[in-house]
């Protein structure tokens, strides 16, 4: 059976980090940051969630949030009850370009009775999240990094995304051409080429993949082509070097697409990047919110 999910975390270096674990005290809101998005476990009491651009609500049973794309929110614990919590950023290191940002709804709320294939992992994330244990924070961020994948793995399983790389990683059909695309991204793909991987006609493969992933092959290809390039600028590969691995004729090539997209040159973009040294982490903790 093939890994949908083996280019994902290979290429894109998977990053998390938990900068809260047990009670959360007081309000903390957490601001946009390029590239980042948070997940948070409410295990015990309640919590009021504020999120920009959408209607508030209240938590009050053990329940996973899930924010993939970079977006200003704010947790606000119960004043009788208190709520413990587990709190971390993930980082898959593509910018905007990240293409499970790019394929995932904004916010995801599950309650955690529905996530009982990881069950287990959530059980041990709070085991350290209690405990003061050697490596203890190695161990939280590693344990958030496997709740991504999983969860991940569990949207997929159970066809919770309609349209978007996820969805079509969970086509058999599509995830074959997916695939070629994340694993050999400089190949000059065609349409007629992927439709073959595909094991369609060009026609039904071109409608077939926008329908499900709302962007056409090429669109895609490119997306993925300028995330890529940006996750190996940021590892410290020369422009030459990433030209070429993505698919780009040489460093004037990807300097136009980025200049494109960006509206700056990879050099610029990249220096840009490090300026802004994205965390993800909250806010000093509000003194009037409850």
């Amino acid at each position: 059976m093939v890994d949908r999910l083996a280019s994902l975390p290979s290429r894109f270096e998977l990053r998390a980090r938990v900068f809260n674990s047990g009670p959360l005290c007081s309000a903390h809101t957490f601001d946009a940051v390029d590239g980042v998005g948070h997940i948070h476990v409410l295990l015990r009491g309640a919590l009021r969630v504020e999120t920009t651009g959408e209607a508030t609500f209240e938590l009050n049973t053990p329940t996973l949030l899930f924010y993939m794309r970079p977006t200003t929110h704010r947790l606000v614990p119960s004043r009788s009850e208190g709520a413990e919590t587990v709190c971390g950023s993930i980082d898959f290191g593509a910018g905007a370009e990240n293409p499970l940002a790019r394929a995932l709804p904004r916010l995801l709320v599950i309650p955690l009775a529905e996530l009982e294939m990881l069950s287990r992992t959530i059980e041990l994330l709070f085991e350290e999240a209690f405990e003061s244990r050697c490596g203890r924070q190695a161990a939280l961020d590693r344990l958030c990094e496997l709740l991504t994948i999983q969860l991940l793995r569990y949207l997929m399983d159970r066809n919770q995304v309609d349209v978007g790389l996820l969805a079509g990683l969970a086509d058999p059909r599509l995830a074959k051409a997916l695939n070629a695309i994340h694993e050999d991204p400089a190949n000059p793909w065609t349409l007629e080429r992927l439709a073959e991987h595909a094991g369609m006609s060009r026609a039904r493969f071109a409608v077939h993949f926008r329908a499900t992933i709302g962007v056409t092959p090429g669109e895609y290809l490119a997306h993925w082509r300028l995330g890529l390039a940006q996750a190996l600028l940021r590892r410290g590969k020369s422009v030459t070097i990433v030209a070429h691995a993505v698919g780009y004729s040489g460093p004037a090539a990807l300097a136009r697409a980025f200049k494109a997209r960006f509206d700056a040159s990879p050099s610029v973009w990249l220096q840009q990047t490090r300026a802004e040294v994205p965390q993800g982490r909250p806010r000093e903790p509000s003194r009037s919110a409850g």
